[in-house]
């Protein structure tokens, strides 16, 4: 592991991270300020937020987590680094899926190595696309490791606003988990997982290889801060149940209420 930040090496060692995300279109400050606060109290260990300068430069004004911006776009990105963002990533897509925007490989690599030239020696952390094959997955992360990038992130399928049931809330999550799961055998860098965790699946990304989550809708969703530290709270005391927890228990909850249909998704390694 090679994370200049020296506030999330312990955090991201220990494989306890949480990562309480703003929204990557969201610029409401009030909310904004009420998630920043939440997640302050609750001791999550960092922020994923619009890459707008002038929130940066609100929550360093009061935050003292550190702040990771999301954008695929360089110049908002030095921007941002320039007030004093503390990490960067290439995630969080769905307002791309949403216009018909998918990234390629090649594209991913050629953003990553355009942006290092111009932040140095920031932390950058890729999210993998979801729509690609799981060997495709693999080998982008390799390949993304190898040019210096420090964190990967995995992501569930895009959704639109119309999927609410259950089902569709687990077809979602699930990739996210089976992307983590082989993709952390493949690479040393850390893994976070996100879409869709709640403090009932967080045990899961962990023992799936995760060194951590990202959560950001059901906080979003409470109406008053201590609501939203008492959810943060709940799904820090959830990744610790990852410690009790049986091998053999896990494995039935995984193949059995994730993944029935992996078989078409899992490539032949």
């Amino acid at each position: 592991m090679n994370l200049s930040n020296i506030q999330l090496h312990k955090s991201f060692k220990d494989k306890n991270v949480i990562k309480v995300i703003t929204g990557i279109q969201n610029t409401n400050i009030s909310q904004i300020h009420k998630i920043a606060k939440a997640a302050e109290l609750a001791e999550a260990s960092y922020l994923d937020i619009v890459a707008n300068t002038k929130i940066v430069n609100f929550l360093k004004s009061f935050s003292p987590l550190p702040l990771c911006i999301s954008s695929i776009d360089p110049i908002d990105i030095y921007n941002c680094v320039s007030m004093g963002a503390d990490l960067v990533e290439l995630g969080n897509y769905d307002y791309f899926y949403g216009r018909g925007i998918y990234l390629t490989p090649s594209h991913l690599i050629a953003l990553v190595k355009e942006i290092k030239l111009l932040i140095g020696n920031i932390d950058i952390c890729v999210t993998i696309p979801y729509y690609l094959d799981l060997s495709e997955q693999i080998n982008l992360a390799q390949n993304l490791e190898s040019i210096g990038v420090n964190l990967l992130q995995t992501e569930g399928l895009f959704l639109n606003n119309s999927s609410k049931d259950l089902s569709s809330f687990i077809n979602g999550l699930s990739p996210s988990l089976l992307s983590t799961h082989y993709i952390s055998k493949y690479v040393d860098i850390p893994l976070l997982t996100s879409s869709g965790m709640t403090s009932l699946y967080s045990p899961m990304a962990t023992y799936c290889g995760a060194s951590g989550i990202g959560i950001s809708s059901a906080i979003k969703k409470k109406s008053n801060i201590i609501d939203m530290v008492k959810y943060i709270i709940d799904i820090k005391n959830s990744m610790m149940i990852n410690k009790n927890i049986q091998q053999k228990e896990i494995d039935s909850i995984l193949y059995t209420s994730f993944y029935n249909d992996v078989e078409k998704v899992v490539p032949s390694m």
